[in-house]
């Protein structure tokens, strides 16, 4: 029979705040509010370290927490009336040390555009590597509709930034 394991709190932080609050800034776009979402994360798994049976479940829940919570302060914004996109533009743009290059900041902001699910399918697999099934898995979907999301937010990525470069070009 093998032995029941104990998660650290301390330890399971250490591992995984960078992987939680890279997934809060991919899902919301802002800094700020990815630092809250991690911290509302942890916070949460504070209070469920009793549920959490393995290093694998505890990096299963930490995905899927951090994505609904992302989804929840998204939703949270948009009932305020604050148009976030903007916000996030005026006020809480990644530094741009933090960027690896001006392409990648374009395709995040693209990313940003996305509607919820599809931008979280996006994240997930591209970011995180995750196949169809953990994605799944993670956000409570249908393997189907993770793979229609994943397939419908490429196409509207390609479709935007082919726009984008045609402007762009146009403006030479």
């Amino acid at each position: 029979m093998a032995e029941k394991w104990h998660p650290d709190f301390e330890r399971l932080v250490d591992e995984h705040q960078s992987m939680v609050f890279s997934l809060a800034w991919r899902m919301t776009g802002d800094r700020g509010l990815a630092e809250e979402v991690a911290q509302d994360v942890f916070l949460e798994l504070d209070r469920h370290m009793d549920r959490i049976e393995s290093p694998e479940h505890a990096m299963f829940w930490l995905r899927r927490v951090a994505i609904s919570r992302s989804s929840d302060a998204l939703r949270r914004r948009k009932v305020r009336g604050v148009d976030l996109w903007v916000e996030i533009e005026e006020n809480h743009g990644a530094p741009v040390e933090e960027r690896s290059s001006p392409l990648s900041a374009r395709l995040e902001q693209l990313l940003s555009t996305l509607p919820e699910a599809q931008r979280a399918a996006l994240v997930l697999r591209y970011q995180e590597d995750l196949s169809p099934e953990e994605i799944a898995a993670t956000v409570e979907a249908p393997v189907a509709t993770v793979k229609s999301n994943l397939q419908r937010g490429l196409k509207l990525l390609r479709s935007k930034a082919t726009t984008q470069l045609k402007e762009y070009i146009r403006g030479l």
